[in-house]
This record gives C-alpha cells, sequence and structure tokens, in this order.
C-alpha cells in the first residue's frame, strides 16, 4: 500500500504529540516538520530523525498531506496554501477563524478532490465511541468541561478553546437545526472570556446545556444525556461511560449480565451498564482516520463541513456574550 509523505507545521505541545503518533502510524512517513522557533524544530528533528524546514512553503511543496498544529491565526493562510499546492489537510480545532474563511477552505478542497479533517478529538475518545454504538437520540444534553488554567490557547475565548469540543460532540448527537441561543461568559483572567455557558435550542425541542472553563481548581470533562427510557453519562477524561435503561421484566434475559434495579409497582426493570472501553490513543486514532480517508477516498471523520459547523454555533455564542 502507497506510504504517505505528512508534514507536520507546528510544534507546540499539541504538535508535537502529532509528532510522536504519526511516527507510530503505518502508512506513514514524516516528510519534514517546520516551526517558527528554527531552534526548536532542529532539536526535534535530530531527536526523532526526521527532516525541518525553515519555510513552511519549502515544507508543503515535498509532501502529500500536512498537519497544520499552530495558533488559530495562522490556520486559514497555511491551510490555502497547502490546498492550492494539491496537498490534503489535518487541521487542528477550530478550523479558522471565521466562517468564511472554513467556507474558502472547503470550496477550494471539493474543487481538487482533497481532504479536510478537523481536529476535534473527542469524537476519538474511547467513551464517545462506545456510547455511539448505542444509537443515542438525546433530547436533553448537559456538558461539563472544566481545566485548570495553563497560557496555551489563551489566544481565543474558552468557547473557541475547549467548549467547541462539546459544541461539536453535540451537533453530532442531534440532527436537527438550531432554533435559539441563550449564553453568558466572563473574562477573568486573560483578555478574553474564560468562563462560559450556553444554551442552545433545537427545532426537534431537544435542548442542550453546555458550560466550559479553564480557571477551574479541578478537570473536568462530562457530558449526560436523557433520552426516552434511558440515560447516559460520559467520563471523557476517564474514558468511561454508563447507562441506564428502562425495560419491561418481559424483556429482561435472566443471562444478562447488566446490573438490575427494580422498579417498583411498574412491572418494569432499570439495567444498568458500565461502559469501560479499551484506553486507546485518541490523536493516534484521530490521525490514522485521516490518513485512511486519504488512502481510501473516504470523507474524513471530521469534515471540513463539520468543523465549520462547530465554529459557526461557537461564534455565534462568543456574539450572544458580547452583546
Amino acid at each position: 500500500m502507497k506510504r504517505l509523505r505528512i508534514g507536520i507545521i507546528g510544534l507546540g505541545h499539541l504538535g508535537i504529540a502529532h509528532l510522536k503518533n504519526a511516527k507510530e502510524i503505518d502508512n506513514v512517513e514524516i516528510a519534514g516538520i517546520n516551526d517558527i522557533n528554527i531552534d526548536k524544530a532542529r532539536k526535534l528533528s535530530e531527536e526523532y530523525g526526521v527532516p525541518y524546514y525553515q519555510k513552511p512553503d519549502d515544507l508543503i511543496k515535498n509532501v502529500d498531506c500536512i498537519s497544520i498544529v499552530t495558533p488559530t491565526i495562522e490556520h486559514y493562510k497555511l491551510a490555502k496554501h497547502s490546498l492550492l499546492c494539491r496537498k490534503h489537510i489535518f487541521i487542528e480545532k477550530p478550523i479558522t477563524s471565521t466562517t468564511s474563511e472554513a467556507d474558502e477552505l472547503i470550496e477550494i478542497a471539493n474543487n481538487y478532490n482533497l481532504k479536510i479533517q478537523v481536529g476535534h478529538i473527542e469524537r476519538f475518545n474511547p467513551a464517545f465511541k462506545a456510547i455511539s454504538k448505542l444509537k443515542p437520540a438525546p433530547m436533553f444534553i448537559e456538558a461539563h468541561r472544566l481545566a485548570s488554567f495553563v497560557p496555551r490557547g489563551t489566544d481565543v475565548s474558552v468557547i473557541l478553546d475547549i467548549m467547541i469540543h462539546d459544541i461539536d460532540i453535540i451537533l453530532k448527537l442531534v440532527p436537527s437545526e438550531i432554533e435559539n441561543i441563550e449564553a453568558s461568559g466572563v473574562k477573568v483572567i486573560t483578555d478574553n472570556i474564560d468562563i462560559a455557558n450556553a444554551r442552545i435550542k433545537f427545532k426537534n425541542k431537544a435542548v442542550a446545556n453546555i458550560t466550559a472553563s479553564r480557571i477551574s481548581q479541578r478537570k473536568m470533562r462530562k457530558m449526560r444525556l436523557f433520552q426516552k427510557s434511558s440515560y447516559i453519562s460520559i467520563n471523557f477524561l476517564e474514558k468511561s461511560a454508563e447507562y441506564f435503561k428502562l425495560i419491561k421484566n418481559n424483556e429482561y434475559q435472566k443471562d444478562n449480565k447488566e446490573t438490575i434495579i427494580d422498579y417498583p409497582g411498574k412491572n418494569k426493570k432499570v439495567l444498568y451498564y458500565k461502559l469501560q472501553p479499551p484506553d486507546e490513543d485518541a490523536l493516534k486514532s484521530e490521525l490514522n482516520s485521516f490518513i485512511q480517508s486519504i488512502l481510501n477516498d473516504t470523507t474524513p471523520e471530521v469534515s471540513g463541513e463539520e468543523g465549520r459547523n462547530a465554529l459557526d454555533i461557537a461564534l455565534k455564542i462568543l456574539d450572544k456574550i458580547n452583546e
């Protein structure tokens, strides 16, 4: 099978993680790396045994695909140049700074039959992959994503920094147009919004309540899904999930291994499942998915359009707060 030559632009914390994981993927050759800090790029080049390029343009010319792991403000320029050079792109979230920039990238990619995958890594979290098999249809979603403060990522608001992960997941779970958005947020430490809450109402009557903070003492990445006759709780941090399902007594199989909770006087039982999927590396799965979409000419798991839609809602939430 063909080996794809990939380049990585941006060697911060996440860019180095891309470098480490890409080296472990079959059918991939790291053809080069680039960072604005030339000394850092040179050091990593020696450590990982890969070429480094002082100019992004020179790297882009010598690869089949590019992983763009730079600050958001640089995404559009690098991605557009890569696409015009006929290169597939993996681009970290958010896809761009504006939806018009994202739309332009998507149009170029479609014109040249190129792949865009956006780095919404929680799609590849083992816990989310496990509950996806249950085909959830939530009517109320509660999401909390809390992080302790680190300077990285503060060039954008907490909405574009971490809330956008949950926005993407919710848009994947609820197949409906949005009817209304309410939001509030506060600047606490940085010049951008550091803690925010949004309430999204969908036309199918589903509601999502999302809270994100990057100034919390403890980390939390949880989502709860409420739907008819069942409830699902996802812990993205621990990569685990819980599933409660209401059934009639005559639907219960005695050889079921699930925990059983009787529902008094209702001729029903509640089944409880503790889902503990394999501890896979989400970033490695994400990058491998991108590579496979190129090799097999399939739509990426998180397409440019989906990345654009998550950005659109994130910016609308930000607009509501700024009002």
